[in-house]
């Protein structure tokens, strides 16, 4: 068995990798880069263009996972594409509303590669897109020469509505591919549901990889920290913004948001969100039966007043009212809702801005969170400097596996080889230093960008 990591970076990046089997291949995932532009988001497709390749496996609907996937199929046009049956009431949206997004920045910032893929190509590509129960065995190739068809198995990964790992069955060897996992109970969403999965060959994400927890740390205090931390902006008149991914961080947050009020801990108030995230929000609501999770019966939108402020509203809205912003732009890209709002909050200590994901060094999130109070810094190229006066906190609601639980995994798992990706070079040593103080005899690799390794 070979594996080709095709991430263009070494760090959290293009998610795909090239697996080689019985004389198949399939390739696990197709995404884009968040911190890059035009072509060179893209997976090394080019590389590997001229492999025959079988099939496609998607592991979730988050863009450095699938964003790249029209691209793909334009070099791969008769491979199929399976992926869970949730992600497949997703993956559409997602698709067009990045082709949304590109055309929005080759217009306003002049990326001329954009769009990397048109509407008319995700409705064209869709037909091939198949959904697949979680825990449902199905061939990927055909058969060969009497040999055996390889397989493939999606389990619940618990990181996001749809994500999945991947079970590969060959006539010698299982490999499991994590995705991007999370362990633990979520707001909504339950933990993985990895239990009883043996493989010869791991495929592991490590995001969190550097990250200790601290001591007694648990992620419902940290939920209540936030809600008391909203409590006291608005007990001062002030508006608070919770930067957030759309699809699963919105969603989370939300279920936050009408627990509090349900019990009484927060009063009954509209919470603005962006378009996209009230879309997947809906998703969320009507999958409810059909997703482990908890609090199967809350239905998000009714729960709650969400109001879809458009980038217009947005700018003459009165932030005089105590108001809550679920935008989703996590990391507050420019030309967002919550990039836009920041400019307007950040110079004044009566609001706060409340982070609850990644947010990439580079980015005009991170740059809000690491300036120093009181002291102008660069926030964007568009909303240029800004001082921060207004209250900016952190809250590690990760829907990542925490380290700890990526390594026992592994040990249930009982690999002969792990293979090491998705995570930044300081998370995937430290992953790569335990596994071999615990397991000596596990093969521990690491591929760089376009690199093939036997596993």
């Amino acid at each position: 068995m070979k594996i080709t990591n095709l991430n263009p970076d070494a760090d959290i990046g293009a998610s795909a990798w090239l697996v080689a089997t019985d004389g198949h291949h399939l390739l696990m995932d197709a995404g884009s880069h968040p911190r890059r532009e035009g072509a060179e988001s893209l997976p090394l497709f080019e590389q590997v263009k001229d492999v025959e390749l079988d099939a496609i496996a998607i592991t979730h609907c988050h863009l450095d996972h699938i964003g790249g996937l029209p691209v793909a199929l334009r070099y791969f046009p008769h491979a199929p594409v399976f992926m869970s049956d949730l992600s497949y009431f997703l993956s559409e949206r997602v698709l067009h509303n990045s082709v949304n997004v590109m055309v929005r920045q080759r217009d306003e910032l002049g990326i001329k590669d954009y769009p990397l893929f048109t509407h008319e190509q995700v409705d064209d590509y869709a037909s091939v897109f198949q959904g697949v129960p979680y825990r449902r065995e199905i061939a990927w190739a055909a058969s060969r020469r009497r040999a055996a068809v390889p397989t493939l198995e999606f389990f619940d990964a618990g990181h996001t509505l749809g994500s999945a790992g991947v079970l590969v069955r060959s006539t010698r060897k299982k490999l499991f591919y994590t995705g991007d996992v999370c362990f633990h109970d979520q707001t909504l969403l339950k933990g993985a549901q990895f239990d009883g999965v043996k493989a010869d060959v791991v495929v592991l994400e490590t995001t969190r990889g550097a990250r200790q927890l601290p001591p007694g740390f648990t992620r419902e205090t940290e939920m209540e920290r936030l809600a008391g931390s909203i409590r006291e902006v608005q007990a001062r008149k002030g508006t608070v913004l919770i930067p957030a991914f759309g699809l699963g961080r919105t969603q989370e947050i939300l279920a936050m948001l009408a627990l509090q009020m349900q019990t009484g801990k927060m009063k009954r108030q509209p919470v603005h969100i962006g378009g996209l995230g009230r879309v997947f929000t809906e998703i969320y609501d009507l999958q409810s039966g059909r997703t482990n999770r908890s609090h199967p019966g809350l239905k998000l939108t009714q729960a709650l007043n969400l109001i879809v402020s458009s980038p217009k509203e947005l700018a003459q809205i009165s932030l005089n009212n105590s108001r809550i912003f679920v935008m989703t732009a996590g990391m507050m890209s420019e030309n967002t809702g919550a990039h836009d709002l920041a400019l307007r909050m950040a110079g004044e200590k009566r609001h706060g801005i409340f982070f609850v994901g990644y947010t990439d060094p580079s980015s005009p999130g991170a740059r809000l969170r690491m300036a120093a109070p009181g002291v102008p810094f660069l926030f964007s190229g568009s909303g240029g400097e800004l001082t921060k006066r207004c209250t900016v906190d952190d809250f590690d609601l990760t829907a990542h596996g925490n380290r700890e639980d990526l390594l026992d995994f592994v040990a249930q798992a009982d690999p002969q080889t792990v293979v090491l990706g998705h995570g930044a070079a300081d998370a995937r040593a430290w992953i790569a230093d335990q596994l071999r103080q615990r397991h000596p005899r596990m093969k521990v690799l690491q591929p760089g960008p376009g690199e093939t390794v036997d596993a």
